[in-house]
């Protein structure tokens, strides 16, 4: 299981004095829809120059086929190393987008948005007519069978995911408060116990890491628990 640290910081500098403090550590940085549409491609640059961070791109890419595979095409020549799109985009897009990025030497991984860890039941009926497990699995099986990655899900969709597609079909879990800290507007969340039960492959954490009195030290603390 690896740690995914979420860059969603209010300024360029904040997010660059972070990954100086984490730097030489063995994780992932989440770089999200406001750190990028404010810092652009350039932060990514200077993340790699503090360290060679993996980086995730979360922009949850969602449109028509060919602009959703023009966009994930952009991005895959930033050097990024996974990003996401919607799986609700359906199989022509995930299609398009794969058979793009197969193109490349060296690609990177892609992963499908199922239900947002943000979401209940009830909010999530209203707006799909069905309950988040079994939409979950229904995404999952799209983007399984269109030659995605693997998935974006809260931690209590991941073991089933894996059971309804493959062992090797990744997981992606938002959503983790490592200790038990405040949920905050995420519902469906879990902490590092759980994850690994569940079978996460890469966990998500925020604001625990950002908002800690010690970002490092509490990373250290994390790794020593995955």
């Amino acid at each position: 299981m690896k740690l995914c640290v979420a860059f969603d910081l209010s300024s360029k500098e904040e997010c660059l004095s972070l990954a100086k403090e984490l730097k030489g550590l063995n994780l992932w940085v989440k770089i999200g829809l406001r750190a990028y549409l404010r810092d652009g491609f350039k932060l990514i640059e200077e993340l790699k120059k503090i360290d060679n961070f993996k980086i995730f791109l979360d922009l949850k890419i969602y449109d028509i086929p060919n602009t959703t595979a023009d966009a994930c095409e952009e991005c895959a020549k930033l050097g990024v190393d996974m990003m996401n799109i919607h799986a609700s985009v359906g199989k022509s897009a995930m299609q398009n987008v794969m058979n793009r990025l197969n193109s490349f030497k060296s690609r990177p991984l892609v992963l499908g948005v199922s239900a947002l860890t943000s979401f209940d039941e009830d909010e999530f009926y209203e707006i799909y007519k069905q309950s988040i497990d079994e939409a979950v699995i229904n995404f999952s099986k799209i983007a399984y069978e269109n030659g995605l990655d693997g998935m974006v899900c809260s931690v209590f969709e991941s073991l089933n995911i894996k059971k309804n597609t493959h062992s090797n079909f990744l997981t992606l879990t938002p959503g983790i408060r490592p200790f038990n800290e405040a949920n905050e507007d995420q519902k469906r969340v879990a902490d590092i116990k759980m994850a690994k039960e569940n079978k996460s492959d890469f966990i998500v954490i925020g604001r625990p890491i950002y908002r800690a009195k010690n970002p490092r030290e509490l990373c250290e603390k994390i790794l020593l628990n995955l």
